[in-house]
Formats: C-alpha cells, structure tokens, sequence
C-alpha cells in the first residue's frame, strides 16, 4: 500500500502512461489484474483549452479503474494550467501528472516533455502555477536528465517538491537514450533520498524479481510498469503476488492469453468502433501472442483481418490449435 496526497492505493505497483496504448480498454483490463495505480497515455493541454474532440475523449475514466493518474503535457504555463484546471473539474481522474519525460522531437520542440528537464526553475514555475489552481493532487513524471551532462533529477524532484507536487515517477533514463541502454537505478535512488515526497521507479522492469530488486535497492514507494504489460497485463498480477507473497506464479497459457486479447479487443470496440479497434488491436494481439509457438504466421493473417469476426476466429483457431497439440 502508498498514498499520493489523499489518494491511497492497495499495492504499489503502478502502471505507466504509455502513448497510443493507455486508453481507458487497456487500463481497465491491466486494473483487473491487480494494478495499484493506472496511468491514462499523455493528452495535450492545448487540445484539452481548445476542446479537441479527440483530446476530451482520452479524458474518459471508467470508475471501475480507479484511482487512476490523468497525464497532461504542454511548455506554456497559461494553457497547462488551464488544462489543469479542466481535468481537476470535468475529469472522475484522482491525480493529475504533468508529463516532463516524453523524449519524442515534436513534443520536445514545443519545449514540453524532456526539455523541462533542463530547467529546475521553469519546473518549479509550471508545477506551482498548476497546484494553485486545482485540487486534485499534482504529480510529475520524469526522466533522470536530458543527456548524460545533464542529469538534473534531484534538482528536479526538489524543484517539484518545494512548488507543491504530491509525488514523482522517474524513469531511470535520459532523454537521449529514449528506450535504450540501461536504465539507471542509482538515480531513482538519489532522488528517493532527497525528497519527502513519494518516488515511483520506473525502467527496466521486466519480471516480479526486477520489481522487487528496484524496490529494495533504490528505496522506492512504487515501481512502475510499462513496456513489460504489454500484452501481458499477467506481469502485473504476477508482481503484486510476489512483491505480497514471495511466490512466483506461473505464466498464463495461449488460451488464457486469447481470452484476456478478446476482453481488452470487445472493450475498444465499445469506445472506438470495430472498425478503428480493430485496425489498433492488430498491434496489441501480437503482444498477447509474443513468445507463442508459431505466432508468425497468425501475426500477419491478424494484420489483414478487417472485422471483429475474422480476428476473433484468428485468435480463437490458433488457440484451440496450440491446446490440442499440447493435449496430443
């Protein structure tokens, strides 16, 4: 169990705010497998002010997925904060995170995400401009620096701290190396270390054991989960259970996997429509199917299914398939 501000969550772990897959589906699917705290994908401030239809939609929030962390970006202090203050009045979501960690060009350009990375001051004007005008908790998730010459994170979380902030995530990375190389734990550690504040590490986490090893060896509240859930909300379960019990469970099996696809799959129709839910579950069965014998072949008969038919009886038939030879 930890608290951001008010908001108490039953475990700690924490699933991240991943762009193009956090929609209200995925994360009431991951909710369902035990996650603490579910992260809604990124929204821009500037299409929250200008009521962008596709922006106020990804402000959706199913109870049933609560508490649950609404995540804004933008690089100028007016339209965040206006932003803000949508979410905080119009949003069922329990905390408002401010991206500074998203390390893509075009976010970066309009000096939001990463860049913030390299301005304590700047972060602590933004945050403290947003704080003052909501209720909901403020929270931030960032990077350890922009590069290797400049790793600000304990200057940052105390900047973030000091202007009101109720927690920060950190992903152990600059934002130079995006998604490569080593995260670096020693960081998270460091900034475990200088605030009072909550600290959720993230990066590098691929089993339970990893997120028991970051916990134990940085001091963190919470550990956070990205790219090892998807299509794997089991990883999730499987860590709770063994962060609670020291037992490690088993992984599901193809049938297990195919059913939990098809509820994720049934779930985007109901806010996208079949058409757009298939065409973005098509990505999201190939994570379900990752490791499964003979997954190639189905990938790229799933890549040409048009309808919720064709990819359900995909899906179904290499299941029943892979049953029966294991039965034989």
């Amino acid at each position: 169990m930890f608290k951001i501000d008010n908001i108490t969550m039953n475990n700690r772990v924490v699933l991240a705010p991943m762009a193009g897959v956090c929609n209200s589906a995925f994360r009431l699917t991951v909710k369902e497998f035990g996650a603490g705290l579910v992260c809604a994908e990124m929204v821009s401030d500037k299409g929250i002010v200008l009521e962008n239809e596709r922006s106020l939609q990804m402000l959706y929030v199913d109870e049933r997925e609560k508490p649950l962390s609404l995540q804004i970006f933008g690089g100028n202090k007016d339209t965040l904060v206006e932003a803000a203050k949508i979410v905080d009045t119009k949003s069922n979501a329990d905390v408002i995170d401010i991206n500074m960690g998203c390390p893509v060009p075009k976010i970066t350009k309009c000096d939001a995400g990463a860049k913030w990375l390299l301005d304590p001051d700047k972060i602590y004007e933004m945050v403290s401009a947003v704080v003052a005008e909501v209720e909901k908790p403020v929270t931030v998730k960032m990077r350890t620096g922009w590069d290797e010459k400049h790793i600000y994170a304990v200057e940052n979380a105390k900047a973030i701290e000091s202007a009101g902030g109720k927690a920060v995530s950190l992903h152990g990375r600059t934002r130079v190396q995006m998604y490569e190389g080593v995260a670096d734990w020693d960081i998270i550690k460091q900034v475990k270390e200088a605030v009072n504040i909550p600290v959720i590490g993230n990066g590098d986490v691929t089993t339970p054991q990893d997120a028991k090893r970051m916990l134990d060896e940085t001091g963190a509240d919470a550990v956070m989960i990205g790219r090892a859930a998807l299509g794997d909300p089991w990883m999730i379960y499987r860590t709770v259970r063994y962060l609670e019990t020291g037992e490690l469970l088993e992984q599901p099996t193809a049938l297990e996997k195919v059913e939990v696809c098809l509820l994720h799959y049934n779930r985007l129709i109901g806010i996208k429509g079949e058409v757009v839910a298939t065409r973005e579950m098509r990505k999201h069965a190939a994570w379900y199917l990752k490791g499964l014998r003979g997954n190639g072949l189905v990938r790229n008969m799933i890549n040409e299914a048009e309808t919720k038919e064709a990819l359900t009886d995909i899906l179904l038939n290499y299941a029943q398939r892979l049953s029966e030879e294991k039965v034989g």
